[in-house]
């Protein structure tokens, strides 16, 4: 039998979570057995981004310097890169295996006002799209953490509905310059006065936003109390992963930030939801699985706790849809509060967007405010860009392919106070789209309506009060 020298001690005690956190408490009581999920082990080593030529001055363009810092860990087997107080300017932040990017109290990276920086060269072209500020695709053990922000400065992005600014807002949206749309409605950031285009048109420019931060096909993940906010388009998205964790983060954007979803889920398995703050212009924790036959491929959202966190505004607190082809398997959300959203639990999707759900179990939810609907669920969504209209045909009739199968979710113990409509649960004709859902012990207090439901619905509501006021 070998014995484990000194020298291997050592390597072994260099080997470290990231956070050590035992992540296997919030795992009791279940209604449904799934995998824990656990931190990345990242090694410890640790290098500071001015050691590389980065000034956090709030001018000075620091992307060199995080690829440098991030070259160097990778070369050591990856380690920490330490984001002191300041302001860094950056464009794009690729992670790489093994990496944990530390930003301290103080510290905000964040995307630089040049657009053009976030646009990868392929076979000698600009891409179509901008990538993400902070990415990763294909990684292992990644994390980003401390008590920093991250801040996507959206505003040199997202086009504007006048509908929901003030004047003295709109005003100042049109002293940065950009464009009007020709009823009045809308505002673009093209033709800015101090920044340059990406794109011919306002249309085109609009098509090119993209995420603040985005994990593709990546293993062990963790986001971890840091401030993630003002992002072009949505806040966090990892993709296609497994094993993540999200814990004590803050989300935030203006109540109106177009499409500013804040947590998006999308075809990962095995995840942590836990103690996180979310404040956001669009969806707040949402579940996506791809659409078409693209979903198929990508799998289902498989195997989420979503536990003890706090959303305020938002579209929906905790949402499915409206891809999800691929399917949403075993997720369980409970404790967790919603405060002022537009609807509580919202379930959306459409033809050729919807899957089929199994094993949704949300208990103990408390909502207060709620704009709309306390639970809707809606089988006729689309998803269209900003200016353009609904269309009028949802469906020919003919092509149900992919259409939404809402099934086995099972909602217990909620307290709402203050939602226009409790229930609100429509189908699509001749398909049964909601089927299978359960509602037991919980009490709604609504300022209009108790129940919006179709005759198709199969919905079984049980030890439950509705008090209309």
């Amino acid at each position: 039998m070998k014995r484990l020298t000194l020298a291997g001690v050592i390597l072994l005690l260099s080997i470290v979570s990231v956070y050590a956190d035992d992540y296997a408490r919030y795992y009791v009581n279940m209604p449904v057995e799934i995998p824990h999920a656990a931190p990345p082990v990242i090694p410890d080593n640790s290098v500071n981004i001015k050691d590389f030529g980065g000034k956090g001055d709030g001018m000075t363009l620091n992307t060199d310097a995080f690829q440098k810092a991030i070259s160097a860990l990778e070369k050591k087997g990856g380690g920490r890169v330490v984001v002191p107080a300041g302001i860094w300017m950056t464009g794009l932040i690729s992670l790489k295996d093994n990496i944990d990017l530390h930003i301290e109290k103080n510290a905000v990276i964040m995307a630089s006002a040049d657009r053009n920086l976030f646009f990868k060269e392929k076979d000698g072209k600009k891409e179509s799209k901008a990538t993400p500020l902070i990415n990763a695709s294909k990684r292992k053990n990644i994390s980003i953490t401390g008590e920093g922000t991250i801040d996507g400065n959206g505003a040199l992005w997202r086009p504007v509905k006048r509908s929901k600014v003030s004047d003295v807002e709109w005003k100042g949206f049109l002293y940065m310059g950009g464009t009007v749309s020709k009823d009045g409605q809308l505002w673009y950031p093209f033709n800015l006065k101090k920044h340059a285009n990406t794109a011919a048109t306002a249309e085109t420019q609009e098509k090119q936003r993209t995420h603040l931060i985005r994990f593709t096909d990546c293993e062990n993940v963790l986001v971890k109390d840091v401030t993630i906010q003002n992002s072009p388009k949505f806040h966090l998205i990892p993709t296609r992963c497994n094993n993540v964790i999200v814990d004590n983060v803050t989300i935030r954007c203006p109540w109106n930030a177009q499409n500013g979803d804040a947590l998006d889920i999308s075809s990962c398995r095995n995840v942590l939801i836990v103690n996180n703050v979310i404040d956001a212009g669009d969806d707040g924790i949402c579940m996506k699985a791809g659409a078409g036959k693209a979903g198929l491929a990508y799998g289902p959202c498989e195997n989420l706790l979503i536990e003890n966190n706090t959303v305020y505004h938002a579209h929906g607190g905790f949402v499915i849809g409206s891809e999800f082809t691929g399917g949403m398997k075993n997720i369980i959300v409970r404790n967790n509060l919603f405060s002022g959203t537009d609807t509580g639990l919202r379930f959306k999707s459409g033809i050729g967007r919807g899957g089929k759900t199994e094993n949704i179990f949300i208990s103990d939810i408390v909502m207060t405010d709620i704009k709309d609907e306390a639970i809707i669920f809606e089988c006729t969504y689309q998803d269209r860009a900003v200016g353009k209209k609904v269309s009028e045909t949802l469906s020919s009739g003919k092509d149900v392919s992919f259409a939404p199968d809402f099934s086995d979710i099972h909602i217990s113990n909620v307290t709402c106070r203050n939602a226009r409509t409790a229930i609100s649960a429509h189908g699509l004709p001749g398909l049964k789209c909601v089927n299978g859902i359960t509602i037991d012990n919980s009490i709604f207090f609504c300022t209009e309506k108790d129940k919006d439901v179709d005759e198709t619905v199969e919905l079984v509501i049980t030890n439950t009060e509705f008090h209309v006021q």
